[in-house]
């Protein structure tokens, strides 16, 4: 007679978390919800784009052949320092540099419109 030799049972074991286990797995799964809601209140209040024109007009001026922006900025706002003036110029219009050239078409800002 032979001999049949039989495995034993697998032995079902149940998943256990200790505490630490537990805090360290809501941990990870409650993370990308946290992060989530972080970056929506941090850039929740940036701007949104409108069809209101009426809050961005500008007053524009063409350069002349033979005009500088100081002439500009003198004949727009005699009582103000050229200066001051040719800068927010070169900031509203996004401009590196004060060379101009004939043609170019420049906003001016609000506060040397006539």
């Amino acid at each position: 007679m032979s001999t049949i030799t039989l495995a034993p049972a697998p032995v079902r074991t149940r998943l256990r978390l200790t505490r630490r286990g537990r805090i360290v797995i809501t941990g990870l799964v409650s993370l990308p919800l946290v992060l989530g809601v972080l970056f929506t209140s941090l850039n929740g209040g940036g701007a949104t784009a409108t069809s209101d024109r009426s809050a961005a007009s500008f007053e524009y001026v063409t350069i002349q052949a033979g005009e500088s922006l100081w002439g500009l900025a003198e004949s727009i706002a005699p009582d103000a320092d050229p200066r001051d003036v040719i800068s927010d110029i070169l900031s509203l219009n996004q401009v590196s540099t004060a060379d101009v050239h004939p043609g170019l078409r420049l906003a001016l800002p609000s506060a040397y419109s006539h």
